[in-house]
């Protein structure tokens, strides 16, 4: 087989259809666009969303965007804010308790911001970043994994 032997598969091709060349054609006249009409005038396109003129839908709804309902329950606490604290083993529910979050939080994250000098005990149900996650350890404390 060679490229110059390449055809496509029988009855997938059609020949086209030649409009306008009298009535014994079966597209004379109005070749196939009916009377009159936005759609049967030159090359009867309507773009999509065109409305007539009319405000299109997607123009006359005001935007809105995405917002996140996780953020609505995640908070973040730093590291200076740890070292101020009066317990040494940190989870949620301590962190609510010292009314360091709302009650309503459900995901905490401990960023490297600011200093710790002291040895804490992080749990498990709170994230830590690898900055925040070297600095207590360097202080002698402990992150639960």
């Amino acid at each position: 087989m060679y490229l110059n032997e390449l055809k496509p598969a029988p009855g997938s091709k059609r020949p086209k259809t030649r409009v306008g060349r009298g009535m014994g054609s079966g597209k004379g006249k109005t070749c196939g666009t009916g009377h009159k009409g936005q759609k049967s005038r030159g090359r009867s396109k309507v773009g999509i969303g065109f409305e007539g003129g009319q405000m299109p839908f997607h123009r006359r709804i005001p935007k809105s965007g995405f917002t996140s309902w996780q953020q609505l329950y995640t908070e973040e606490v730093r590291l200076s804010t740890l070292q101020r604290l009066p317990v040494d083993r940190i989870s949620l529910e301590t962190l609510k308790q010292v009314d360091l979050i709302p009650n309503a939080t459900k995901f905490v994250k401990i960023i490297a911001t600011g200093t710790i000098e002291r040895a804490v005990t992080i749990e498990k149900d709170i994230k830590v970043t690898k900055g925040a996650k070297a600095a207590i350890e360097a202080a002698g404390g402990k992150v639960e994994a």
